[in-house]
């Protein structure tokens, strides 16, 4: 269980020891929360941005994983937050506090620091104290008989799994189950986006009498209901279990609310120090948890005073109880099946439980696979198996206050505590916030075989788990091993590489943004990551293109426009002019305003093709199995395909033609170009004297213009971040030098991305990718139906996957 970093506030001189002792002594709210996009959100009781402040207000921050050290603030609120809870998606985030105001927000046009609130309501006089999202129905497994079959579709499976709500037409509603402290139920439901209906609330009590709840978890039903499990927080007092379902009836919302069977702490057997602890008047129910949140069938309950706690685990197992013989037949014994609570184990320790964790997701469908981590007032972390409650690894948290120009000897002592830890969703880190506001990351061990480090089998079935579920990865990249990765790159390609073509052809831009973000992590894979990032946008680039065009009414439409331009290509044809001869122009046919609005991306094609030419007098076959671009013949043939559609567009439109800077006005670049690729094509490998003599006077006939690089992003995850001693000490809103890239080469100009259009040397407001820092313009262009698809495709995301965030330079 490694340290990965801690995140502090800005030093700061230390407060007297009168204000610095009321700190302490109140009771602290932070929570935190991590999204199936792996952004962080946390509460803290102080302002990051002024850390020398003394008034109280509880914050709500959210930061991305890979940049965690730069925060934005959601909410500041006047009441303690108790809830922190993110939706399936990642969109929507759920924030509650003591005074029962539920907020949801949401990012505004998908940009990280800028959220808008969709959902404001208050249950008055309530202090919320849990809160699940509606589930979609949507559930994907790991088929443990199948998972060493090659085919995605064999060894992933689609479980059936109903959705919480169902709408008009068994459609999911979107909206949040709440539980209050005073027993009460309350549902939210959003309306559709495209819809102007109100907000439709219900609430309804727990039990048939309203009850004192201190702790509570909520999880998930096969059925589409939910099942909580609740405590007073006296350990004498049964755990109770219900079973709530929620309704939509036309307008208005329905909550029924069902008791289910109960159990007591105390009749574990065989637990003296249970005993002990029943009979300590400090004693309570402090933490409760699902031990998975899609399956109710086990339950872990944490005890604790202040020198001793106890974890147990309870299953729900089905028991056969004799039947008398005079209710029976006589002549057989009879049986009658019932359900009950029944006792498994327990993990006893000396010190106060203060936050307790139970994995995500379920990724093989087994109540034994994964594990739980609990923490203690020494701020020690405990992780456990989940069906024995046995030790797999522990550790501890040291933490020293940092105070500004201040000698060791004169530090102040402050009780700083673990607060709250929460996994991410494929269970490799682990987040933990402590009392001061800070954040730490730890690695996990591995979920399905906890027993060794990470294997390349299994790092490749969680790839491939996160092309077909849509799960983010970026927590898997910080704890993976450098040394493994160049057999990852080539086991996750020969996997991808036997899926039927259909599946292929649909997970290819996920499959390329994984095998970037892997090439990234080393110093040697940065340039091929690079050439995979520049086939990532001719790959989308030509996908765009194709869309345009149409097949004549004559044609008898056996093969679309970019087959025949495909078959024509691999015929080896070298000049561009006679390939034109091949093709029918009605097919190729685009309106003119419509060509121009794509010039600048048909420069980028010319401009990556000069590109590749140039390397190839220097280039020599690489010896691995990384990915380089101009060894790859299909890139290649597609960069042809472009060329000849940007030729036959010229004709139509020569406003829309790459712009070149020639030392001969003659020279026709574009048909010099083509024919250079197309030698090329017959021998990447071993290109001949004569084509590699031309490729040499390239420089000397046109000039070309590099091309922009996007791998200037500090982040964790980068080439950087394994060569660092752990744990990294960090700061909030200040980026660590030491991860940024030594030859980094910065042209002075910002170039758009998406767009490809030089945004200047300082613009003013920028959008910047979180994970490779992709720039991209936020002032509209040329607004044709195609420029807008374009812009589309990047709306919600970079093309390496990451987040946006809003850059403003003053």
């Amino acid at each position: 269980m490694d340290h990965i970093f801690t995140i502090s506030k800005k030093p700061t001189k230390s407060l007297n020891s009168y204000k610095q002792n009321i700190f302490n002594k109140l009771e602290k709210s932070i929570v935190c929360s991590i999204s199936s996009t792996n952004v962080v959100a946390f509460s803290t009781e102080s302002n990051l941005e002024e850390s020398g402040s003394l008034f109280w207000s509880s914050n709500v921050y959210v930061a991305d994983l890979n940049s965690p050290w730069q925060v934005h603030k959601i909410l500041s609120n006047s009441s303690p937050v108790t809830v922190l809870q993110w939706d399936f998606t990642g969109e929507l985030l759920l924030i509650g506090d003591e005074a029962g105001n539920v907020r949801i927000y949401k990012t505004k046009d998908h940009i990280l620091n800028e959220w808008t609130l969709v959902l404001h309501t208050t249950l008055q006089g309530e202090h919320i104290l849990s809160a699940a999202f509606f589930h979609s129905g949507k559930r994907i497994c790991l088929n443990s008989e199948k998972k060493d079959s090659s085919s995605y579709n064999d060894k992933f499976q689609h479980l059936k799994f109903a959705c919480s709500v169902k709408q008009f037409g068994g459609r999911p509603a979107t909206g949040a189950l709440l539980l209050t402290t005073t027993g009460m139920l309350a549902a939210v439901m959003l309306p559709q986006p495209t819809s102007q209906s109100p907000m439709i609330m219900a609430t309804e009590s727990l039990g048939p009498t309203r009850i004192f709840v201190k702790t509570a978890d909520i999880c998930y039903g096969k059925n589409g209901h939910f099942l909580l499990a609740v405590s007073s927080g006296n350990p004498i007092m049964p755990i109770q279990c219900y079973k709530v379902s929620v309704k939509k009836m036309e307008e208005k919302c329905e909550i029924q609310s069902q008791c289910l069977l109960s159990f007591y702490l105390f009749e574990a057997p065989k637990e003296a120090m249970m005993d002990q602890l029943t009979k300590d008047k400090r004693c309570s129910v402090n933490q409760i948890k699902w031990i998975m949140r899609e399956d109710a069938d086990s339950l872990v309950v944490s005890a604790s005073s202040d020198k001793m706690s106890c974890l147990q685990v309870w299953e729900l197992r089905e028991k056969a109880v004799p039947v008398h013989k005079s209710l029976g037949k006589p002549e057989t014994p009879q049986f009658y099946n019932t359900v009950l609570w029944q006792y498994q184990c327990h993990f006893q320790y000396n010190s106060k439980v203060t936050s307790l964790s139970t994995s995500k997701l379920s990724l093989i469908n087994s109540p034994s696979s994964g594990y739980i981590v609990v923490t203690f007032a020494d701020n020690t972390i405990h992780c456990l198996y989940k069906d024995s409650l046995k030790p797999i690894v522990n550790t501890k948290l040291s933490m020293t206050p940092r105070y500004l120009e201040e000698p060791n000897a004169k530090y102040q002592k402050i009780d700083t505590k673990i607060t709250n830890i929460d996994m991410s969703w494929l269970g490799n880190v682990l987040l933990i916030v402590d009392s001061d506001d800070s954040l730490h990351l730890f690695k996990l061990p591995p979920q399905i075989d906890s027993s060794g480090p990470l294997t390349v089998p299994y790092c490749t079935t969680i790839l491939e788990y996160c092309l077909v579920s849509g799960l983010d990865w970026l927590d898997l990249l910080l704890v993976l091993r450098p040394g493994s990765l160049d057999a990852l790159c080539d086991r996750l390609t020969e996997s991808f590489n036997r899926q039927p073509a259909a599946v292929q052809q649909f997970f290819y831009v996920q499959y390329l943004c994984v095998k970037i973000s892997l090439l990234r992590l080393t110093p040697q894979g940065v340039s091929k990551a690079n050439d995979l990032s520049s086939f990532l946008m001719l790959h989308s680039i030509s996908t765009a293109f194709k869309s345009l065009l149409r097949p004549s009414e004559m044609n008898s439409h056996e093969k679309s426009p970019a087959d025949s331009l495909a078959s024509v290509i691999s015929e080896g044809q070298s000049d561009v002019d006679k390939v034109l001869m091949h093709l029918e122009a009605k097919e190729f046919t685009v309106e003119p305003s419509t060509l121009q609005s794509l010039q600048q991306l048909i420069q980028w094609v010319a401009d990556l093709a000069l590109n590749l030419l140039i390397k190839l007098p220097d280039s020599r076959p690489s010896s691995g199995k990384l990915y380089e671009l101009l060894r790859d013949v299909s890139a290649l043939n597609m960069l042809r395909e472009m060329l000849v559609l940007i030729r036959i567009w010229g004709l139509l439109r020569p406003a829309c033609l790459p712009v070149f800077i020639k030392s001969d006005g003659s020279l026709d670049v574009l048909a010099l170009v083509f024919r250079l690729l197309s030698r090329l094509v017959q021998n990447v490998n071993e290109p001949d004297e004569s084509l590699i003599d031309e490729c040499c006077l390239l420089p000397s006939q046109v000039q070309i213009q590099p091309l922009q690089q996007t791998n200037n992003k500090i982040a964790l995850a980068c080439s950087q971040f394994s060569q660092q001693i752990l744990p990294l000490h960090l700061e909030f809103n200040n980026e660590p030098e030491c991860l940024a890239a030594s030859t980094e080469v910065n042209s002075g100009q910002t170039v758009d991305s998406i767009r490809h259009l030089y945004l200047g040397r300082t613009p003013r407001t920028i959008k910047q990718c979180v994970r490779c820092g992709g720039a991209a313009g936020t002032v509209p262009v040329t607004r044709t139906a195609a420029i807008r698809a374009w812009d589309q495709r990047w709306f919600r995301s970079c093309q390496c996957g990451g987040l946006w965030r809003m850059q403003v330079y003053t």
